[in-house]
């Protein structure tokens, strides 16, 4: 009932989610032409428009399979969406990050008999495949395959990932050449500018990179992703600009990002570095001071817990710089706390365990929310390691690997709900076939018995069209009183009375007079009933049918599953034994990234200690060498 009430979602939902476009996919048209005309491909769509890929890869997969098992394919309900069925079944792949299977799937609509603008689709998806697994060679010559028609809707995705890949091989002049004509381009508004500016920068011209890094740094949009980019832009120009001491740029630049976006941090400290290159450290005080009642997590609130009071001793104000370097310094020893507690925490298992909390899941800022778990202060860096593709990459690999566990166990109990339905079923089914069987006798013997009389009268009437047979088409009564005088007149043996044998005569003929002249009408009543014979051999044969189709589906409902569930259930035992053997190294990789990064913040952490130390010290000493010198000058 669940799968019906699902199956009935997803052609509720169909023809909004076809609308989108292809899951995981920007722009792209997976609309099938002539509307949806398959249920078990449009709940594959369902599962992937929900992000669910390992529900849809199964789903077209087992649909996909079963299509090319059937004996006339083009009856299939899938017929019609093979094509974009093979195509979308390499986007769910991808989307499941399984991209060997992915690359597999797209290669094959790439050499398949499809239509140029699907061609150019699959070897722009082959192309990005390769470039998120850092091939960009091969990237490349993907990219290069893309020639002719290609779809609208990704038409610019297509040039803007042509320049990334170009940049990725070393050819940045070729990329600025792409991006100059994407300027544009409204979905890409900023991102081709940002990826442009730094073109130019790599082949030497950086006046112009740094007019397009400015200009992206400029945007009006309001979307999150380009005020995204126009902060990363603001914030690229401005620490060039920085490291080149022109801290007046700087500052302008830095003062654009926004204080509440991914890029503020860094961006307060730099404006902060901009004003003490400048030698206002009155100025420098501001964002530094915001930044310093931050989430101390962070490296650029450290380095602004060190910098504040830096800038205290550029004006003289030797005690407050004291204060805050020993305020910095027990924060520093706070955290080295707290980062030591992670690492024994790792160690110990906890932080998997919080990674696979499932209440956690149901929300998309699930990662955020592991920073306040009391019981798990290593989630206290969790969003720092995030940063890590690396790191992603393994999480998303021990979560799934996880999630398969709990559906390999769960799958195993669905056999076992199998093998009792099946149980029941024959349980039910078996008692009543033998009654069945032999009210099918009686009907199988009437069906012969009618065909024989059809064939028979058929045979005599296509004989009697060339050769007429009156005698044929006499009645019961009329052949009983022929046999009769026949009979009357062989017992006498000629002995009869004249007037007998004259009445006998005179009653023959007027039989086979009535015969005779009769003869047309009765040929036609004949073929009418002839007619209503073949209806109800029809019928039987009908009935005949519907026994057999249910007989057969009753049989098959409960026959020939054993060697199939068995067969799944070894499947199913080896996956869970791969599973128990990788879900552990998984974790260790994991374990091991997270400890190798906290154990670096550590040792960053440690040396910010001798420095607030030295510092301290040395404020200290100007602070009272400051008094001395007051006292006397009294």
């Amino acid at each position: 009932m669940s799968r019906l009430i699902l199956i009935l979602v997803c052609l509720m939902c169909a023809s909004v989610a076809l609308a989108a476009g292809t899951p995981g996919e920007k722009g792209a048209d997976s609309r099938p032409a002539g509307g949806l005309k398959d249920v078990y491909f449009g709940e594959a769509l369902y599962h992937a428009y929900q992000g669910e890929w390992f529900e849809a890869v199964a789903r077209l997969d087992t649909e996909l399979g079963q299509h090319r098992r059937v004996d006339e394919p083009a009856l299939d309900a899938l017929y019609p969406h093979l094509n974009q069925a093979e195509f979308d079944v390499g986007d769910f792949e991808l989307g499941y990050r399984m991209h060997l299977r992915a690359g597999r799937a797209i290669r094959a609509v790439i050499e398949g008999k499809v239509d140029e603008p699907q061609r150019n689709a699959a070897s722009y998806r082959l192309a990005r495949l390769y470039f998120q697994k850092d091939q960009p060679r091969e990237a490349l010559q993907a990219v290069e395959r893309i020639h002719g028609k290609v779809p609208e809707r990704i038409r610019d995705d297509v040039e803007f990932l042509r320049a990334q890949v170009l940049m990725a091989n070393g050819r940045f002049e070729d990329a600025s050449r792409v991006l100059k004509d994407l300027q544009g381009a409204k979905s890409l508004e900023g991102f081709a500018g940002y990826n442009l500016g730094i073109a130019l920068m790599q082949q030497g011209k950086e006046q112009d990179g740094r007019q397009y890094l400015d200009r992206a740094g400029q945007l009006a949009s309001a979307a999150p992703s380009s005020q995204a980019i126009r902060d990363k832009s603001n914030l690229v120009l401005g620490y060039k600009l920085l490291d080149e001491n022109n801290g007046t740029g700087a500052k302008l630049v830095l003062d654009r990002v926004r204080l509440t976006g991914p890029f503020s941090n860094r961006a307060l400290l730099g404006s902060g570095w901009a004003d003490a290159n400048q030698g206002q450290f009155e100025r420098a005080l501001v964002p530094w001071s915001i930044l310093a009642q931050r989430e101390v997590t962070d490296p650029a609130v450290q380095e602004a817990l060190l910098a504040m009071p830096f800038a205290y001793g550029k004006l003289k104000v030797y005690g407050k710089a004291a204060l805050l370097y020993g305020q910095a310094l027990e924060s520093f020893g706070k955290e080295i706390d707290k980062l030591g507690a992670s690492i024994t925490s790792v160690q110990d298992g906890k932080f998997l365990k919080a990674l696979a909390r499932e209440e956690l899941k149901q929300d998309s800022d699930w990662v955020v929310k592991l920073r306040s778990l009391p019981d798990a202060p290593e989630t206290y860096y969790l969003l720092d390691l995030m940063a890590s593709h690396d790191f992603q990459e393994s999480l998303k690999n021990y979560l799934d690997l996880n999630e398969l566990s709990a559906k390999l166990v769960a799958w195993e109990g669905d056999l076992n709900a199998f093998e009792e339905m099946i149980k029941q079923r024959r349980n039910y089914y078996q008692p009543l076939l033998p009654e069945i069987d032999e009210a099918f006798k009686q009907l199988d013997s009437q069906i012969r018995l009618r065909q024989e009389q059809c064939d028979r009268i058929e045979k005599r009437l296509h004989a009697m069209l060339t050769a007429p047979r009156p005698d044929h088409l006499a009645t019961a009564q009329e052949r009983i009183a022929l046999e009769e005088i026949s009979r009357l007149e062989h017992a006498a043996g000629g002995a009869l009375p004249d007037d007998v044998k004259e009445r006998l005569a005179r009653l023959r003929g007027a039989i086979s007079w009535n015969i005779a002249t009769q003869y047309h009408q009765r040929l036609t009543d004949t073929y009418e009933d002839l007619d209503h014979l073949n209806r109800e051999t029809d019928r039987l044969k009908r009935q005949y049918d519907s026994f057999m189709r249910t007989r057969q589906a009753a049989t098959q409902s409960y026959e020939g599953y054993d060697e199939a569930i068995a067969s799944e259930r070894t499947r199913i035992a080896s996956a869970r034994e791969k599973v128990t053997a990788l879900l552990p190294r998984q974790g260790k990789i994991l374990e091991a990234m997270a400890v190798d990064e906290m154990t670096k913040r550590r040792a960053r952490l440690e040396q910010f200690q001798v420095t607030a130390r030295f510092a301290i010290a040395d404020s200290y000493d100007r602070a009272n060498k400051a008094q001395a010198q007051k006292r006397v000058g009294e």
